[in-house]
């Protein structure tokens, strides 16, 4: 099981853990690619396809928030641990990746839109939350929230600050510059972290991680698929 570390902040008299600040994979360098090593994790998780700026995309969300704030709850009241609720996060991938990294065909795009559910809550007490939340108000895509885990190991991970449409050229220079000088080829689906509420910040001054995971070019192609479950 992964170890988190702790920052404590004292929430009158419980102690709230922030996952951003003491998980080293939730941070990253501003324009400069650099490989770090993923812990395997635990995500509720909803799949979808095409162009993040549907309606499709926001009720995945809308579907996701709910019920990880009724875990987190839970968490608080029943097992004296609280913490805040870790970022939005999706994978992005194509049949033809250039359709992503190069043409940015969103029509052509697969995703899954997942937030971090930490260690200590045990998995049967997803379907009882989804259940609450049911009761109380009405999701689009509720029955679609699973609970998945995420295993990437190595990564190439850079800092972008920018607007979503700006993120070819950085990965373009992952893919086409950094990984091949560093002996490397990616190994999994591109992974992006929201560090910022896309909602409410500036498109110029939202600040995304951008993660690719990675393996040896020497080694036998991984199967992208083993790495989700």
């Amino acid at each position: 099981m992964l170890a988190f570390a702790r920052r404590l902040v004292k929430d009158e008299g419980v102690e709230k853990i922030e996952f951003t600040k003491t998980l080293a994979s939730y941070r990253a360098a501003r324009d400069a690619v650099t490989v770090v090593d993923v812990p395997k994790m635990r995500y509720l998780m909803v799949d979808g396809h095409g162009d993040p700026n549907s309606a499709g995309f926001i009720t995945a969300i809308e579907a996701l928030y709910p019920v990880a704030y009724a875990l987190k709850f839970y968490s608080r009241a029943t097992l004296e641990r609280d913490y805040v609720v870790p970022p939005l996060e999706a994978l992005w991938w194509a049949d033809d990746m250039s359709a992503f990294t190069t043409a940015r065909d969103k029509s052509k795009w697969h995703w899954t839109v997942m937030l971090m559910l930490p260690e200590w809550i045990d998995e049967a007490e997803v379907p009882r939350q989804v259940e609450r939340v049911r009761a109380k108000r009405a999701a689009a895509r509720l029955d679609d929230v699973r609970l998945g885990s995420l295993d990437e190991g190595r990564c190439a991970q850079v800092l972008h600050v920018g607007a979503f449409d700006d993120e070819g050229g950085i990965l373009r220079q992952m893919h086409e510059e950094y990984l091949p000088q560093h002996g490397l080829r990616p190994s999994g689906r591109h992974h992006e972290i929201y560090l910022s509420d896309f909602r409410r910040v500036a498109p110029e001054k939202q600040r995304t991680i951008l993660r690719q995971p990675v393996e040896s070019a020497g080694l036998r192609a991984a199967d992208h698929d083993e790495r989700i479950r």
